[in-house]
């Protein structure tokens, strides 16, 4: 068979999430990352769902087949501070840590309420991996909110080349540039006592460059003020 041609790729693996009483796996985020992939070109799909502990570690083994420059997998399911669906966190982030190298999956996105809470987690999964990135929320999310801001953080990283990897604040700069459309003020959803969150205080990202001396760090921050000042920026043109 012929091997792919595409130089990116986006691995899905999503557990159903049963928005309503009628939804027999209606609804999935699979639709809005093929039109993000159509949108940038040279870049496959591949998709699978999980139940549990055992068809996450399947479905992963399964998608990781072939090797491209830039893979990003995406998470996406119901989740606390500990699961995603019914898969423990960590375990989640140790096996996709460990194909990282092998499979050049530089990113990793997890859409799902809560997991990106532990953020001491994600930084001891990404160190010494061929992770450079990964995000996820603090608290709960709005389904469809939530899809759109994954979909423009993933759409930024297809557009990352090698320098890019090499450099925090270039990375910092294109995520940036992804959550610049988004207001940080705006609910994203809430927090275990059931107060709101702003997108600003939920999103979570850790960065971690290529080369020796590069540490996972949290990145946040100065991506929501890079955000800030991209928005002041068009403002001015504007007038």
């Amino acid at each position: 068979m012929p091997k792919h041609t595409s130089s990116n790729c986006i691995l899905v693996i999503e557990s159903p999430w049963e928005l309503d009483g009628q939804d027999s796996n209606r609804s999935s985020v699979v639709p809005f990352i093929e039109g993000i992939a159509k949108l940038h070109g040279d870049t496959d799909v591949y998709f699978l769902n999980f139940y549990d502990k055992s068809s996450f570690k399947t479905a992963l083994d399964c998608l990781c087949k072939q090797t491209f420059a830039n893979t990003i997998v995406y998470v996406a399911a119901h989740g606390s501070s500990t699961h995603i669906a019914k898969v423990p966190l960590k375990d989640i982030l140790s096996a996709v840590s460990e194909k990282s190298a092998k499979f050049n999956i530089r990113g990793l996105m997890l859409g799902s309420c809560f997991a990106g809470g532990k953020t001491q987690l994600l930084q001891n999964f990404t160190q010494g991996s061929g992770l450079r990135w990964c995000a996820g929320y603090a608290s709960s999310c709005y389904w469809l909110t939530g899809t759109m801001i994954d979909c423009a953080i993933i759409s930024s990283a297809l557009g990352m080349h090698e320098e890019h990897y090499q450099d925090r604040e270039s990375m910092n700069h294109a995520f940036a540039n992804a959550l610049a459309p988004f207001a940080p003020n705006a609910i994203i959803g809430n927090g275990k006592k059931h107060d709101d969150v702003p997108l600003c205080e939920s999103l979570q990202f850790v960065i971690q460059p290529e080369g020796k001396g590069h540490r996972p760090l949290l990145a946040a921050e100065e991506i929501f003020a890079q955000a800030h000042s991209l928005r002041a920026e068009t403002e001015e043109e504007a007038y």
